[in-house]
């Protein structure tokens, strides 16, 4: 019965069914001090709304504050102290659709309206490096075409009141990908706070001996983008693993561990049973931002990651395997990447070895922090809520 349930749910017919009767609740009045958080599709807490909820949550005790969360992901949240909204639920749709503010990290389902006393608060989730929305000009993604996708990114930005950007590079880049024509929140992530409000030796202990790491090892971070065109079939996505893990256990297993944090689309993708006490998968259930305060080295390719690593200074290596295809073919780049990257670019296991072993401390990455992370100061998250409470208390 569930099973049918769920089936009738996800079906032309049961969308047009929750359309209508999100469309009828969204008509009665606004909860003034109700806040809806999302991140990753419900998936995960975490990101910039769960930063904006924790202040919230500390700092604004007067307002009513929930997340909603897929059913199928209802386990990453055994540690959360928050009102869960099971997604699609008669319960979401009646809180979502009367909530005075959304908080949300990526795209909602077009289908779903949005009340114009709504105020819809859209943090992203990341700076761009890779081309976004409407710049993307060969769309690889299942289930789609090129303009497709673009005229459903446009429809979406649409509800958007105020979409945040971590910088000035950013806003320019947002503005025209996104086709977004409403207001700009440069405030720097708040996701990034805890680099700075948090980045001290006992709450990075804690980190560790939670996830039963060795104090007295290196931490090396492998935090890869996703591929576009890595799937089997629409919403199933192939997972390749490009590093030798037996070669970098026999060379580093003595003084490092890694961490293989994978983008959410394909976080499970991963067995490490193998690599017992060196390799660990930290792809659900942890927040990012503590891997970085915990990551002596961080390990990337094209993601948006090494953007908010900068913050803490440390050294990063780019493991870029496919970049010629991943420049030329799949998204292209807005910065020039080669020369830009604030650390040495590797092709194979044996080239991030040797990287790893002769790593320097970053002694050039001022210019770039300067550029892309100078509004990064711990209070970005305050910011947001003092746009909330402004925006919800108006008379």
């Amino acid at each position: 019965m569930t099973r049918y349930l769920i089936k009738l749910r996800r079906g032309k017919i049961g969308k047009t069914l929750l359309y209508f009767l999100f469309k009828c609740i969204s008509l009665l009045p606004r909860k003034e001090k109700s806040i809806v958080f999302e991140s990753f599709h419900g998936k995960q807490f975490s990101d910039n709304p769960k930063a904006i909820y924790n202040y919230m949550k500390e700092n604004h005790p007067e307002y009513k504050l929930y997340w909603s969360v897929d059913r199928r992901s209802l386990s990453a949240f055994n540690e959360s102290d928050v009102n869960i909204l099971s997604k699609f639920s008669l319960k979401w749709i009646y809180i979502m659709g009367r909530a005075k503010v959304w908080v949300i990290n990526a795209r909602l389902p077009l289908w779903i309206p949005k009340n114009d006393k709504t105020i819809y608060i859209q943090t992203w989730h990341g700076t761009p490096l890779k081309k976004l929305g409407i710049d993307i000009e060969d769309v690889k993604m299942p289930g789609t075409s090129t303009e497709k996708y673009r005229e459903n990114f446009s429809k979406e930005s649409s509800k958007w009141d105020y979409l945040i950007s971590p910088n000035r590079y950013s806003t320019e880049i947002f503005k025209r990908a996104f086709n977004f024509q409403n207001t700009i929140l440069e405030v720097g992530y708040p996701r990034n706070d805890v680099l700075t409000n948090l980045n001290y030796k006992e709450y990075i202990n804690k980190i560790k001996s939670k996830l039963n790491i060795p104090l007295d090892k290196k931490v090396l971070l492998y935090a890869p983008t996703w591929r576009d065109n890595n799937f089997f079939e629409k919403g199933k996505y192939r997972f390749d693993m490009t590093m030798d893990l037996d070669r970098m256990k026999k060379k580093l297993g003595q003084d490092y561990v890694i961490l293989f944090r994978f983008h959410y689309l394909i976080a499970d993708k991963l067995d490490l049973s193998s690599y017992h006490e060196f390799a660990y998968n930290v792809s659900r259930n942890v927040d990012i931002s503590d891997l970085y305060l915990i990551s002596d080295i961080l390990i990337t390719d094209y993601s948006s990651v090494f953007f908010d690593f900068a913050n803490l200074r440390k050294p990063m290596i780019f493991y870029t395997y496919d970049l010629e295809e991943y420049r030329d073919e799949l998204r292209g780049f807005y910065i020039d990447f080669e020369k830009q990257a604030p650390g040495p670019l590797v092709k194979n296991t044996e080239q991030l070895i040797d990287a790893i072993i002769n790593i320097d401390e970053p002694q050039s990455n001022e210019d770039f922090y300067n550029y892309f992370c100078y509004l990064d100061d711990g209070k970005a998250s305050k910011r947001v809520a003092e746009l909330i409470v402004r925006e919800t208390t108006k008379t």
